[in-house]
């Protein structure tokens, strides 16, 4: 469901063979990225590249990530959002909460 793969001293996490992000795989997803923040520290991206569709349990996982991320002194960033969807981020005002980056490459190097 995940692909996860270090790059540098950033874990890049995308959807595999998914596009739609909802109720249906909310929770495993939200243990899986909840996991990779074990580490303090982490830096992780994750690449919405392909996603068409979120649904409300979908950006409440991403508000979710980025509490853990924060309690662990880590950072969460997104990237490669597709116009339907930042639709609805700009719709929610998720768009001002969440740091979004226009491509995986600007995404990674922010964090230099």
């Amino acid at each position: 469901m995940l692909k996860v793969e270090k790059t540098t001293d950033v874990t890049v996490v995308k959807f595999d063979n998914v596009d739609r992000f909802n109720a249906l795989i909310t929770e495993p997803v939200k243990e899986q990225l909840k996991s990779l923040f074990n580490t303090p520290e982490t830096k992780l991206v994750l690449n919405l590249e392909g996603i068409r569709f979120i649904d409300s349990s979908g950006f409440g996982v991403f508000l979710s990530i980025m509490k853990t991320a924060a309690n662990n002194h880590g950072h969460f960033k997104i990237c490669n959002i597709g116009d339907e969807v930042m639709e609805l981020f700009k719709l929610l005002q998720l768009h001002n909460v969440f740091e979004i980056h226009n491509s995986l490459e600007e995404c990674v190097s922010s964090f230099l």
